[in-house]
């Protein structure tokens, strides 16, 4: 299951990132948004190099 929980993370992540890309290049960007969806990716960052760093124990506890 972590595994497939690691996976769906960084799909996550990527998909944030490609959001983030796609509304910097509008003509009219909205800057909130794009610091929601970076601070979003963040999490999702942090928590995908806590979950790759733990024991499996600890890694399964976090979910």
């Amino acid at each position: 299951m972590q595994a497939s929980h690691l996976k769906s993370l960084k799909d996550k992540h990527d998909r944030l990132e490609r959001k983030i890309r796609d509304e910097r290049v509008r003509p009219s960007h909205d800057d909130v948004l794009i610091e929601r969806l970076k601070k979003e990716k963040l999490q999702v960052k942090e928590l995908i190099a806590r979950m790759e760093n733990a024991p499996p124990e600890e890694a399964r506890a976090g979910t």
